[in-house]
């Protein structure tokens, strides 16, 4: 149980390094507001012409009479919203990294060498096209993972009581498990860590990951909050890469946890 604190702390410690770091915090807030504007735009198109998409896709219904045509499209056009703002929540991380790649692959390198004892950070040495295609892709698998993860939890909410209880719970883990498989990757593909590794990774300490992703998912339920936290999650989520990989960070003193006599004499 430890670890779930831990896990938290190196959310705080993600966003105490931005809050240092002003510049590298503004930069790293671009990528959000990109994405931020083209999915508001997407949302506001679905919900502008999302009608007549729905009265172009269901000509069958145009000799419907009484209120049931207006109530038949009216229920697909709010279907096709809700659809759109899941697949929005869904990927906004995703399309985030990958749109700010350079940036917070940046951001990520800073954090790494800012604790690394000897002050380096590791380096891919891959063309930019490259690690895109690599973020893009292992994207894209771990989206089908959590798409397979909500079907199931969908179907098991129609169970009485656990439904409305157990499966929102599960659900919210899940939803930080696969968050921070996206976040850290930032710093974990940079070191060559391929994505089974990583989910191999990240399975053996998932009270660490549990204790990271899941409230930092609840915090990105309310409007805008994602954009904010973005850069913090990203340092705090290679502090959390550096601890699973057991590296170690400049300013734990090992001269505490030492015994007295191997102390240096004042």
């Amino acid at each position: 149980m430890r670890d779930l604190g831990v896990g938290f702390g190196y959310l705080l410690k993600g966003q105490r390094w931005v809050a240092r770091h002003g510049r590298r915090y503004g930069f790293a807030l671009l990528p959000g507001l990109i994405t931020l504007v083209l999915y508001t735009a997407a949302l506001v198109a679905l919900a502008v012409w999302g009608e007549d998409a729905v009265t172009w896709a269901t000509p069958f219904a145009d000799d419907w009479s009484g209120p049931w045509q207006g109530l038949f499209r009216g229920f697909l056009t709010a279907v096709l919203f809700a659809l759109g703002l899941l697949l929005a929540v869904l990927t906004f991380t995703a399309v985030t990294l990958l749109v700010g790649q350079p940036f917070y692959e940046s951001l990520s390198e800073e954090v790494d060498a800012d604790v690394s004892p000897d002050g380096t950070a590791p380096r891919s040495g891959l063309p930019l096209w490259r690690e895109l295609w690599i973020s893009a892709r292992d994207s894209l698998r771990i989206l089908v993972r959590a798409l397979l993860w909500g079907v199931l939890l969908f179907a098991l909410g129609f169970l009485p009581f656990v439904g409305q209880t157990v499966v929102p719970v599960i659900g919210f883990f899940v939803t930080g498990f696969f968050l921070t498989e996206e976040l850290a990757a930032v710093a974990l593909q940079r070191r060559g860590v391929e994505l089974r590794a990583r989910l191999t990774l990240l399975r053996s300490r998932k009270n660490l990951v549990w204790g990271f992703g899941t409230p930092l998912g609840l915090a990105f339920l309310v409007p805008f909050v994602a954009v904010f936290l973005m850069p913090g999650a990203v340092a705090g989520a290679t502090l959390l890469a550096r601890d699973l990989l057991g590296e170690e960070n400049a300013g734990e003193d090992s001269e505490a946890e030492a015994p007295p006599a191997h102390r240096p004499v004042p």
